[in-house]
């Protein structure tokens, strides 16, 4: 990559002559994720990959749904175990690669994927119905504009506490744009169980920060220079307060390593904390299972947009 194409030329001349190479010009598929280039920007989406998954399945008549993740299905439930479990594993390895263009299955898919060693078939019932919300939302992908700022990146963290039913742990979930371009998304369970909702919001934050000092350091390696502080919303005021205040608090022994990070991060000017309101935390797609209503709001800000071709 580069912005210079005489030096991009002299490094095809280089490579080629140490062994045979073909320009194939700007890339329009790479490992199963279509390109397409535009004035506008580059589109990333996975359709293909994604109709192939459906026909596999032998879902191509099934109804569509419009949420990813049913309620009706508990999965944390005992249920009957399946017999080939290869099938289920091979399902949640093809959601996890969809993940790089599909941030709206991040929460779903890290859910499902906790049960691959024992999956049973309402486990398996849930896949089904993530590939029937697929099937409706195949042409959708998303958008990086040419005209979002590379010097400014944002993060959004966000937290469930106790979301596991089975271990009482508590999932972070994170989302960091660079400009107006979603780079770098996550939904993970915490590893170990916190005693308050405030404990769980400060390791979130925590966790985002060093990604947010990751992307840092591969920008400045790719000559980008970002502008600080990076901006890193919560919507929890006690966590804010927390971050911002150098006077311990009784929660600061249980998260001590977590608190003097993010407390150094803030105080050097690394990122600041403002406050946000729940119902514009983007964060929250990747903590839990939303409604359509909120999660299209959510997923349009992250430039994830319709591809479908219009009809004529």
């Amino acid at each position: 990559m580069g912005s210079n194409d005489n030096l991009i030329d002299d490094v095809k001349s280089f490579l080629h002559k140490l062994f045979t190479i073909k320009d194939l010009g700007s890339a329009k598929y790479f490992l199963g994720i279509e390109i397409a280039h535009s004035s506008t920007g580059i589109l990333l989406s996975q359709t293909k990959y994604i109709n192939d998954i459906i026909q596999d399945a032998g879902l191509i008549d099934a109804t569509t749904v419009a949420n990813p993740m049913t309620h009706s299905i508990i999965l944390s439930e005992p249920g009957l175990p399946l017999t080939d479990p290869f099938v289920y594993r091979r399902l949640i390895g093809r959601l996890l690669y969809l993940q790089f263009t599909r941030p709206d299955l991040t929460f779903v898919t890290q859910q499902l994927s906790q049960y691959m060693q024992t999956p049973c078939d309402h486990h398996l019932k849930a896949v089904l119905h993530v590939l029937r919300y697929l099937k409706g939302t195949s042409h959708f992908g998303l958008l990086y504009p040419s005209s979002s700022d590379l010097n400014i990146v944002t993060a959004y963290c966000d937290a469930n506490w106790g979301k596991c039913k089975e271990t009482r742990r508590s999932i972070t979930g994170y989302c960091i744009f660079l400009g107006s371009s979603l780079i770098s998304w996550k939904t993970k369970k915490q590893n170990t169980v916190s005693r308050s909702s405030a404990e769980v919001e400060y390791r979130s934050m925590a966790t985002t920060s060093c990604e947010l000092k990751w992307i840092q350091y591969i920008l400045g390696d790719l000559g980008v220079h970002i502008k600080l502080p990076i901006t890193m919303h919560c919507d929890s005021k006690s966590v804010i307060t927390l971050a911002q205040n150098p006077v311990s608090h009784d929660i600061t022994k249980h998260v001590d390593i977590d608190y003097h990070l993010i407390r150094e991060h803030v105080a050097n000017g690394f990122i600041q904390t403002p406050y946000i309101f729940t119902t514009q935390q983007l964060a929250d797609l990747f903590t839990k299972s939303i409604s359509l209503e909120h999660m299209a709001p959510a997923l349009s800000k992250m430039n994830f947009v319709d591809i479908s071709p219009v009809s004529s």
